[in-house]
Parts: C-alpha cells; structure tokens; sequence
C-alpha cells in the first residue's frame, strides 16, 4: 500500500504539466455520485468480503477529483462448422466448442515460442502475441479461483446457444490453420464480401442476418451503408433509402440554419467554448486538425447538444463523432489508413452529406446510452460499479490486487465507459470494435461491459507484476496497444462473449 508521503508526493506530481504525469478527470461534467448510496441501483446481493487494505468509498465530488486521474492527453470452413453447432446443438456443448477454440491459442504458444514484440498484423488471422497473452490470463485466472461459476468446467445454467455472429468471429480469431495465406485470406474475403453485397441489394435487407454477418466485422467497401442500416438510419427497404436519405439531409440542414447562429448568444457560449476547447485534444490529429473537419465537427456537436437539453454537451461525447465521421467519408476516399484521412480533394455537396450522416447515426448511438451524460452521470457511474462486480468474479487475483494498492475503478474505468475504449485503443479497433457493438443487441449500453472486463484481465500478467500504486495507475491509463489490429480485436470480443453467456442474466453468478 502507498504510504501517506507517498501518495501525496504522487499526486504533487500529477498536477504537475510534467509530460507523461496523471491529470485530471476530463469528461466529468457533474459530480459523480455513488448509485449504492443514493439508492438508484439495486444491490446484486450478498457483497464479497471486503479487504482489510480496500480505502473508502468515494462519495464526493471533491473527493473523487482528487483521487481520480485521467489521460485523455495522454477460415470460411471454420465458420460454417461452428455456425451449424450454434444452430442444432444445446448451450453446454455450443459454449465447449468455444472453449476449444480459445485452448487451441494455448497449445500453439506452447508449440511456437514468442518471437518479440509484434508489428502490425498483415495477416488478421494468424496468431498475435496479443492473442496468446490474453488467452493465457484468461487461462490463468480461471485455474487460480476454480470455484468461480464463470470457469470452463463450471456447467453453464442457460438454454441460449451461442449465436452464429458470435461463432464466426471464434473461428475467424483462431482458425484451424495457423497461418493462412495471403491468397486464401484474399478469397475468403471476397467470399464474405460478396455476403455483404447480396444481402444489401436484396428489395429488403434482413437485418438480423445482416447483424450475424457483421457480428465478425464489415468489410470495408459495404461498412458505410450496413452501418447505417444497423444504427436504424436507413430503412431495410431499398426503394425507400433515397428519399430517407434525402429526407433526414435537409432536416439536418435545417437545424443549422435554425440554431446554429444561436451559438454567439449568452445562453449558449459556454456550451460552443467547450466543444471548441475539445475538439484539437481529438484523436487522430491529422485528420480533426483540419479546418474543415473541425467545422463539420463543431455543428454537429452544436446541433446535438441544443436538441438534447437534458444532458447537454459532455466532454467525451466529442469522441464518438470520429468513427462515423471516417466510416463514411472512405466512400469518396481510397485510403486505407483512417487516421490520415484527408477530406480537401472531396466535393462539398459529399461533405455535406456525411456530415448529416455522421450526425443522425451518432444520434441514434446516444440514444442507448444517455445516461452516461446526464446530470451526474449516473449510466458510468452504474456500469463502473458491475465492472467492478464482474471481475471480482472472473479474476479475483486481480480485484484483490488493484484492492491492495488502493487503485479504484473509477481512476480508469471512467474513461472506458465513458468514450467506449476510443482512448485505449486505435482507431481501426475502434471501427472493428462497432462492427460488433452495432451487430449485439444493446451493445454500446451492455456488451461493451463485458468487452471492458474483459479487456482488463487481456493485462492480467502485467497488472500483477507492477506493485507500485503510481505505476499500476499509470500503466492502466497508458496501456500498449498502439499495434493492435483486427485479430486482437476479434480475441478480445470472443472471450467478451463468452463472458456475456456465462454471466448475463444468471444474478446468482455475482453470488458467493
């Protein structure tokens, strides 16, 4: 545990603009407040034994600022095997076959030693150190508290099966073969694209089978249109897309022209001077430090947050622009690296329709998870609390260790929750990452939880290792993904679900 001289010379430190140094909570608008004390969300039942070494329970704000910290600055034959298990077979012997598929990671560590650390992956289904690091604290966590309910010989207490979105993106993270050829890849591809394009151009587009497909990821060339299928944009009826979309451009539109001018008037400058703060802090930088960008962005925030007086703009919310921004702009770029996307050589009557895209598709985002930005917060505030609850259970070893260094979820569990994972992760993860949230039902309010947990117990060997407070804090709010690609990205969402299966809807699994 940090002594008293310690911890204050830390956070001496934090306040600090020394580079790399812990700074303050950036996206808490109002004072987070405790649901457990304020009565808004219900007890689980019977809590774990408390640490002796667990500090206090924040209840104010006051409090919570000085103890939370923020680094913002900072095969296709595979598949259909799998998809036939999920289709005929009960849950118990769908979710072993997923548990197989996991294991197989294992072996091949023990089989190919690590060869340092990886590059960017060319090749998605070929296994990353990522990979089988996470598969190996996943493995370790499980072995380490054999009488937690979630492990892999626990019987699992529910009829669903495992769904065939969920089953592809198993087999395309760990196909049977190593390494695939870039050849095979290619066609394997092309095969699910044309999935894609058969499903789009069909009179009405069934959504649920376009959610299984696009559960493992979209690609490229169809993501801007299924994407606004699925956020529930456009209709499933082709005939009616072109008037839909003309439509909702000029009601756009005409709220810039209604309040946009607004943003000079005394009521709302505070609102316009924030989000004009936040967007150059915007991740990536080459593509919102350009001027048009920051001007398409600015509106589009503006907009929202005038149509949404009950939250308002929040910082954070800033964040969830990017992604739809990117998506639908590479329908007039060829240009495979998203950061860099570069908006000058594009016509402005394209602009103006992205930009009203990107605005009515976050919109139906934030619409699930409101929540998370009204007064106090309470949407982070209640998910922070079952992140917490959920990794006692999956990984005791690890909730006892951040207990025992008194680092609280909040100090980085906020941000996650917060502005799903942007920060932690690169952008490209990020697409990928709402490939799947968009395919999941309430995916950005409930599976996000469980990709969070599970992305925490993905740094298992490393938490553990680091037993400084100041360093556990700092590696947390800093975690190295900068390398990351479509595989790590895939693993982490098929151990998420696995998750999800052996914990959502069984309350009794919270239960000792």
């Amino acid at each position: 545990m940090a002594s008293d001289g310690a911890r204050k010379q830390f956070w001496k430190r934090s306040n600090s603009k020394v580079p790399g140094s812990i700074q303050h909570v950036y996206g808490a608008q109002h004072p987070p407040f405790n649901p457990l004390l304020h009565g808004t969300l219900p007890r689980p039942g019977p809590r774990l034994p408390a640490s002796p070494l667990k500090a206090k329970r924040v209840s104010t704000f006051q409090e919570f600022e000085s103890s939370t910290s923020d680094a913002w600055d900072a095969g296709e034959d595979d598949d259909e095997l799998l998809a036939m298990a999920a289709e005929s077979l009960n849950s118990a012997v769908v979710m072993e076959t997923a548990n197989r598929v996991l294991r197989n990671h294992s072996q091949r560590r023990e089989q190919h030693p690590l060869r340092g650390a990886p590059g960017p992956q060319a090749e998605p289904p070929s296994l990353s150190s990522g990979d089988l690091r996470l598969v190996k604290s996943i493995s370790e966590s499980h072995t380490a508290c054999p009488a937690d309910p979630a492990s892999e010989t626990a019987p699992l207490q529910r009829s669903q099966s495992l769904p065939h979105s969920a089953t592809v993106a198993l087999s395309g993270a760990s196909p049977d073969q190593g390494v695939l050829s870039s050849a095979a890849f290619s066609e394997r591809e092309a095969s699910r694209l044309d999935k894609f394009r058969q499903l789009l151009a069909g009179p009405n587009t069934d959504l649920e089978e376009l959610r299984k497909l696009s559960w493992s990821g979209i690609p490229k060339p169809v993501r801007p249109m299924t994407w606004k299928l699925l956020s529930g944009y456009l209709p499933a009826n082709v005939d009616r897309r072109p008037a839909t979309l003309q439509r909702k451009q000029k009601e756009y539109f005409a709220f810039i022209e209604h309040y946009y001018d607004s943003r000079n008037d005394e009521v709302h400058q505070d609102t316009y001077r924030q989000i004009h703060i936040d967007i150059p802090r915007m991740s990536p930088e080459a593509l919102v430090l350009q001027p048009k960008v920051t001007e398409i962005f600015e509106r589009i925030l503006f907009i929202w947050a005038i149509r949404h007086p009950a939250s308002g703009y929040v910082q954070g919310i800033n964040d969830l622009v990017t992604p739809f921004f990117v998506v639908f702009i590479c329908e007039y770029i060829d240009d495979d690296d998203d950061s860099a996307v570069a908006v000058s050589s594009v016509p402005e009557e394209a602009l103006r329709n992205v930009e009203a895209d990107t605005y009515w598709c976050m919109s139906k985002l934030l619409d699930g998870i409101q929540d998370n930005y009204t007064f106090a917060q309470p949407g982070i505030q209640m998910k922070v609390k079952m992140l917490e609850e959920l990794v006692s259970r999956i990984d005791e070893q690890v909730h006892r260790h951040l207990e025992q260094h008194e680092v609280k979820y909040l100090q980085f569990a906020f941000r996650w929750m917060n502005n799903l994972l942007m920060r932690e992760v690169p952008l490209r993860c990020t697409i990928r990452l709402w490939d799947t949230y968009q395919s999941e039902p309430e995916g950005f309010s409930h599976f996000h939880l469980y990709v969070c947990a599970a992305f925490l117990v993905r740094w298992r060997k490393e938490i553990l290792e680091e037993r400084d407070f100041q360093e556990l804090l700092l590696f947390l709010q800093s975690l190295p993904t900068s390398h990351w690609g479509d595989a790590d990205v895939s693993l982490l969402l098929a151990e998420a679900y696995r998750l999800k299966f052996a914990f959502a809807d069984a309350p009794n699994h919270y239960k000792k």
